[in-house]
């Protein structure tokens, strides 16, 4: 594919997340690829065959829903020993942690112990100051609360973050920084998807339930799903039990440019916005349950499927976001879903809404937080669902 379609595309796959060109690796072993269950239409066998590739060091997918599963898995558990990626490995879901917090916070909406109308501030008054009084939580999960992002003096580089890769964030920090600037606009009237609205979520579920948000997390949604290889991973930089490595483009120690492991960093700076770990069964499974009523039931299950009536703030696009979702149009129909991106790892989950057709995938990508969407990525989703529109 041409780098100006992959660039158009990449603009109109909302469901997509970014991440650009890298520079071709030496790599020195061939691509392992595997498959599983019975085929379906989508050809996503040959997408992530020959792996690793420039973009990616690894895939996991899988397909699923009443036209079809397949699951696949291509390239390398790591560079250094060239062994088959493994199917089966945990990896960082980067923001589809989202879906997992608006979940748990419509469960309290249902509740009655969280109300999706009343203002942050009134659960956190000691937080949230009086220029955001009037931020709703609807509008936290939405993306329409007009909180700007903190500033994690971090820096603007892949170097930078990755010379501060064990820092730690705390999220009530997070929200001081963010609120102490002017809002982008007024609550409700625009939308800028960002990871504030969800640290502040997060913190509200600790307040109202009184327990930790990756307990509630745990007790609401993973324990009764049986996701026994999700969680949330705290301050720990390492991730726990088997993985794929991951790997970043930069800048090397020596001057040149290549890729270094990026697998043991610490991901606090997106906590309830960004910091799950999980497994392309466990998203299925997850997926699957969401769509069917199972996790949050009855009419707020609606909030997952209700775009706000409102523009993009930067260009101008009718909102894309909902609560924990995002949908876009792929080969003619709507397809809801949320993706992720952590330093050497993109991930997603999508699913028509009828659960016809779902897809999670993981890809090792070599630059996860680039400007373009990854390519692999890129093409799973347009083999699974169509082109957009």
């Amino acid at each position: 594919m041409r780098k100006p379609t992959r660039t158009l595309l990449a603009a109109a796959l909302v469901l997509g997340v970014a991440a650009g060109p890298a520079l071709t690796p030496a790599f020195a072993t061939p691509s392992a690829a595997a498959s599983t269950a019975r085929p379906a239409s989508p050809d996503l066998g040959a997408v992530i065959a020959g792996l690793p590739r420039a973009d990616a060091t690894a895939a996991l997918v899988r397909l699923g829903g009443t036209e079809g599963s397949w699951s696949g898995s291509s390239g390398v558990h790591d560079l250094t020993t060239g062994a088959p990626a493994d199917p089966a490995a945990r990896f960082r879901a980067g923001s589809v942690t989202k879906v997992f917090t608006a979940a748990a916070v419509l469960q309290l909406a249902a509740q009655r112990r969280i109300d999706l109308d009343r203002t942050a501030r009134s659960y956190l008054p000691e937080l949230i100051p009086g220029r955001y009084a009037m931020v709703t939580v609807r509008q936290l999960l939405n993306h329409t609360h007009g909180i700007p992002a903190p500033d994690l003096a971090v820096g603007d580089t892949v170097e930078e973050w990755y010379a501060h890769r064990f820092d730690v964030h705390s999220p009530e920090a997070m929200v001081r920084s963010a609120t102490a600037k002017p809002r982008e606009f007024r609550p409700g009237t625009k939308q800028h998807y960002l990871n504030i609205g969800y640290t502040i979520a997060g913190l509200i579920v600790e307040r109202v339930t009184g327990d930790t948000y990756e307990r509630q997390v745990e007790r609401r949604i993973l324990r009764p799903l049986g996701l026994r290889d999700t969680y949330l991973p705290g301050d720990a930089a390492e991730l726990v039990g088997p993985y794929n490595h991951g790997y970043q483009t930069m800048r090397l120690d020596d001057g040149t440019t290549g890729l270094r492991d990026v697998s043991v960093w610490r991901a606090t700076d997106g906590w309830a916005a960004g910091d799950l770990v999980s497994t392309t069964a466990d998203l299925e499974r997850f997926t699957r349950a969401l769509f069917a009523g199972r996790v949050v039931r009855g009419p707020l299950l609606e909030e997952m499927f209700t775009l706000p009536k409102v523009a993009d703030l930067k260009s101008g696009d009718p909102a894309a976001y909902s609560a924990g979702l995002s949908m876009k149009r792929l080969g003619g129909r709507e397809v809801w879903g949320k993706t992720g991106g952590r330093w050497g790892y993109n991930a997603a989950i999508a699913s028509t809404r009828d659960g016809a057709r779902t897809l999670v995938y993981s890809v090792n990508s070599t630059d996860a937080k680039g400007q373009d969407m990854n390519p692999t990525a890129l093409r799973l989703m347009v083999a699974a669902y169509g082109l957009p529109g």
